[in-house]
């Protein structure tokens, strides 16, 4: 069997592995997708009428705060998603199913691909299911035709592929799972120092450059516009250069280490 079948074989199975293994342990996904689902349902009906009076410049009420809230938290169940990819990877790592599957006849690269390709479906899942929630407490995107949900979804996926090589190198880095998890928490942290809830003009001026030159911001403010019609203007470009630029990092560091650890 010539390489590239004999890879799609192999990262199938390992794909089913990964899926099959995440339906029988729930417990690592559901604690990580409660996060953002908890954040919603606390920034709406605790601090919602606070918190919106900084949006628009002022007065917005509760619907316009939901429809400004809901892109950043998206994204930040695709962070909170990937942290369980860190904790599944160094678990294999070091419980010993690596050093097994270098014994056996499989394409090396199926291993850590497949973990991949899982992640990025778990992500995908946990969004709309975060999203059902949005909607059923009032989130509309009535600025939306089909062509801005397609691009949405494909940021989304985009976003989530290159969040997810980087908690693979991190898992392949970490001695445990607690170390792991510790790694990957910037994922988790990170939507909390951007734009998602509230503006950036709206902080401290020495704090504004931090929540601005990250990848998450970018990302949220692309979201933003093309679910809610807001301006996109350059965050759409910084928005693909930071996914491509960390999926290419992800994925040479992931490699790299997997590698040198299999000699």
């Amino acid at each position: 069997m010539s390489t590239l079948p004999l890879a799609a074989r192999d990262t199938s199975t390992m794909l089913r592995r990964n899926l099959l293994h995440a339906r029988r342990y729930p417990s690592l996904t559901l604690n990580l997708l409660l996060t953002p689902i908890m954040l919603l349902l606390l920034f709406v009906y605790i601090f919602g009428d606070v918190m919106s009076a900084g949006i628009g410049g002022g007065g917005a009420n509760r619907a316009e705060y939901i429809a400004y809230i809901v892109p950043g938290l998206l994204l930040m169940t695709v962070g909170s998603t990937v942290v369980g990819t860190a904790v599944s990877v160094s678990n294999d790592m070091t419980e010993g199913i690596i050093a097994r599957f270098r014994t056996m006849a499989i394409h090396r690269g199926s291993v850590i691909t497949g973990h991949v390709i899982s992640s990025v479906l778990q992500s995908v899942m946990s969004v709309v299911l975060v999203a059902a929630v949005a909607v059923a407490i009032g989130f509309r995107s009535t600025d939306a035709g089909v062509l801005e949900w397609l691009a949405a979804f494909g940021l989304l996926v985009l976003f989530a592929t290159a969040l997810t090589w980087i908690a693979v190198g991190m898992g392949l880095i970490s001695p445990s799972a607690e170390a792991a998890s510790n790694n990957a928490m910037p994922m988790i942290l990170l939507p909390l120092l951007s734009s998602a809830f509230i503006p950036i003009n709206t902080m401290p001026g020495w704090f504004q450059p931090i929540a601005e030159y990250q990848p998450f911001t970018p990302a949220i403010e692309t979201l933003r516009g093309l679910l809610l019609g807001t301006e996109i203007g350059n965050n759409g470009w910084l928005t693909i250069a930071w996914c491509l630029g960390l999926t290419v990092l992800g994925y040479r560091w992931s490699t790299s280490k997997f590698n040198q650890d299999s000699k």
